[in-house]
């Protein structure tokens, strides 16, 4: 997956770009279909902001954080994405059964 981060209002250094690529691959074991990820992390006045848009088959997911913490608001932003893709992929997965019905129809009655 190619993985883009930038700031706003912060400069990224090398330490926060290595901290999203880990917290990004573990989204990567659960859904190997992800093309392209961009990354944006801002500061306003207290609050350190993480926002992601994966572009995914069929759509693209979009999460945000808002913490304290810069690691923190990462943290909670890659555990966001990690519930997207699973409800995504589940909804991609055909969960039924190979019939047309439920149950055969007994035609003797």
């Amino acid at each position: 997956m190619q993985l883009d981060v930038s700031g706003h209002h912060v400069d990224v250094t090398q330490a926060m770009r290595s901290y999203v690529k880990t917290k990004f691959e573990r989204l990567e074991r659960h859904f190997d279909i992800a093309t392209h990820a961009h990354v944006i992390l801002t500061v306003e006045k207290l609050n350190q902001k993480a926002e992601a848009t994966i572009h995914v088959s069929g759509g693209n997911l979009f999460a945000d954080a808002v913490d304290a913490d810069m690691y923190a608001a990462i943290d909670a932003l890659a555990d966001k994405l990690d519930r997207q893709m699973r409800r995504h992929k589940e909804k991609l997965t055909n969960h039924h059964r190979g019939g047309k019905g439920s149950k055969p129809v007994d035609e003797t009655l």
